[in-house]
């Protein structure tokens, strides 16, 4: 097998893994903080369970990017070793972001819930600063894109 295609497979490997990890993490972490809101506040599971759900779309980019590079034909054994150290770079680079902003994103809505639970009408402002890190995600899904694009 050509260097080219394992390095293409290691980044798609890591764009997968870090954000799917970023996601179960964040996710997890509303998750927890709704089961201790729902304690004091049962009535707005609503909102728990949507800012439970926002890290989630981390892992989605993630797939997306797979999916975007999957599909586009550059995977084959005829991969270049530039080929493949550009897909790697993508995939380390759109992996971390998300890992991260999951990370964070998930810390920012079980504070929110939280304050939620605790009868403060904060979830239009916990929905509005979750978003500042997805932001970076989005950004580094545009990244991978406008790689694959350069393949």
């Amino acid at each position: 097998m050509e260097a080219g295609i394992i390095l293409a497979y290691v980044g798609l490997a890591l764009m997968i893994g870090l954000s799917g990890v970023g996601s179960a993490v964040g996710v997890s972490m509303g998750g927890n903080a709704t089961i201790g809101a729902l304690k004091k506040n049962e009535d707005a599971f609503g909102s728990y369970m949507l800012l439970s759900a926002l890290p989630g779309t981390q892992g989605l980019y993630g797939f997306a990017g797979f999916f975007l590079i999957d599909t586009s034909g550059v995977l084959s054994a005829e991969t270049s070793v530039l080929q493949g150290t550009a897909i790697l770079a993508a995939g380390f680079a759109l992996g971390l972001v998300s890992l991260i902003s999951g990370f964070r994103q998930g810390q920012i809505c079980a504070n929110g819930i939280a304050g939620i639970g605790s009868g403060y009408d904060v979830f239009g402002k916990t929905l509005v600063l979750a978003v500042f890190p997805e932001l970076y995600a989005i950004v580094a899904f545009a990244a991978t894109f406008l790689i694959n694009a350069g393949l």
